[in-house]
């Protein structure tokens, strides 16, 4: 089996982990410091994505289906 992501993308992740133990990791658009662990494996995808590396694409959101009441 491949692997799904290249090494140079988990370094990436890895350097932005390490960013973010340190402190000094930041939101992009509001510029606040990130402490989620989640949230900076994804600044990590994201920014290896925009470099051109082998990443896979995101996962599209599914979309909430309502139920219908039954008529009576």
């Amino acid at each position: 089996m491949a692997r799904k992501y290249s090494k140079q993308a988990s370094a990436d992740v890895e350097r932005v982990m390490k960013k973010r133990k340190a402190g000094t990791l930041k939101n992009g658009r509001s510029g606040r410091k990130v402490t989620s662990r989640k949230q900076a494996i994804a600044i990590g995808l994201s920014e290896a994505r925009a470099a051109g590396l082998k990443v896979p694409r995101k996962t599209a959101k599914r979309k909430t289906v309502k139920k219908r009441k039954a008529k009576k």
